[in-house]
């Protein structure tokens, strides 16, 4: 019997770029989205890419109907659901701390809504997008997995919250498993440059800044502060390319569904082990796309803090993935969807 990955949010940046490595993996995913940050020519670029149809679903994670629906349908033709991907979330910082009760609602409310269609449906296994946010101002640097859980934003605390409701669900039923994947700062785009990242309205992180103003969509580049204790005075982040991400979430699920992850919680770092500055990173991009990118300095943003890089070593052990592509990498495969894409993704193809 045929078993499928349900993606809710599979049609945003990191889940079409999942799609992709699931599909190319064997695996059968059902997206399902309410397409608030997305659109449906984003899945048909994943069509084109693997050559396979993808089915979407569309719904909102809050509404329990629509969930236990999608489950009926996928277990009705013989091919139940035997994992669910958790990538559907309101995702800036900066909106975040203007824009708590709508965080809350979605990332938190949406999940324990998700998670009791899951209990009703029969599935214990879920793979959820986390954030390297959950561990907030670094006591020490790398982070690894055991640092302390402070974050210092809203949207942080909403990752933090459903971690700590997937550890006491998983400590209340011994058939649930659930591993959660604390993402550094993902960038880049897939290869062929049919997708990539496309904010809707100004984009809340830095690459797409840069690539929005070497594009001529954005006048200047505003850099949040230069006044860091950093090396060149701006924020350090450990900056993964997006198709590395989404090759861990196919390693994570691999393990979710074999016999060695035995039962319980986990949680994994998916970054580089290494930190960029805003400004190599705008050099990096610089030299690889040619395209000079205009910037100033404006004052640091709420909730930011100066340094953050992981210590990736447990998923290496664990899962067996490790980050294989380099900045100028992610440099050179973002320009290249940009620059396809001036515009981002049409209405409709």
């Amino acid at each position: 019997m045929e078993h499928s990955i349900l993606v809710a949010g599979g049609a945003g940046y990191i889940g079409t770029h999942t799609l992709v490595s699931l599909i190319q993996t064997g695996y059968r995913p059902v997206v399902f989205d309410n397409f608030s940050n997305s659109g449906i020519v984003a899945i048909e670029r994943v069509e084109k890419i693997t050559g396979v149809a993808v089915e979407c679903i569309v719904g909102d994670i809050r509404d329990a109907s629509a969930l236990d629906s999608a489950f009926q349908q996928c277990a009705d033709r013989g091919q139940p659901v035997s994992c669910v991907l958790h990538l559907a979330a309101l995702k800036a910082v900066g909106e975040s701390n203007s824009m708590p009760l709508a965080y809350y609602d979605n990332n938190v409310t949406g999940t324990l809504v998700l998670l009791e269609a899951m209990r009703r449906a029969g599935v214990g296994t879920i793979v959820f997008s986390s954030s390297a946010t959950v561990y907030g101002e670094p006591e020490f640097l790398p982070f690894v997995e055991t640092h302390r859980i402070a974050p210092t934003n809203p949207y942080g605390w909403t990752k933090a919250m459903v971690e700590q409701i997937l550890r006491d669900l998983c400590a209340s039923d011994p058939a649930i498993k659930a591993i959660c994947l604390r993402y550094f700062n993902p960038i880049g785009a897939h290869e062929s440059g049919l997708i990539g990242e496309d904010p809707r309205g100004e984009p809340n992180n830095l690459f797409p800044y840069i690539t929005r103003t070497a594009v001529g969509r954005s006048a200047c580049l505003r850099i949040f502060g230069d006044d860091y204790d950093t090396p060149d005075g701006t924020g350090v982040r450990d900056y993964v390319h997006v198709a590395d991400l989404a090759d861990g979430h196919v390693k994570a699920i691999d393990y979710a569904l074999s016999s060695r992850s035995g039962q319980g919680f986990a949680a994994f770092n998916l970054g580089t082990g290494r930190g960029t500055s805003v400004k190599e990173l705008i050099g990096a991009f610089e030299r690889e796309s040619g395209v000079p990118v205009p910037h100033q300095v404006t004052s640091r943003r709420a909730g930011d803090i100066g340094e953050a890089w992981a210590d990736p070593a447990l998923a290496n052990q664990v899962l067996g993935w490790a980050a294989r592509r380099s900045v100028d990498q992610m440099c050179r495969d973002g320009w290249n969807w940009q620059k396809n894409n001036p515009d981002g993704y049409p209405e409709k193809e």
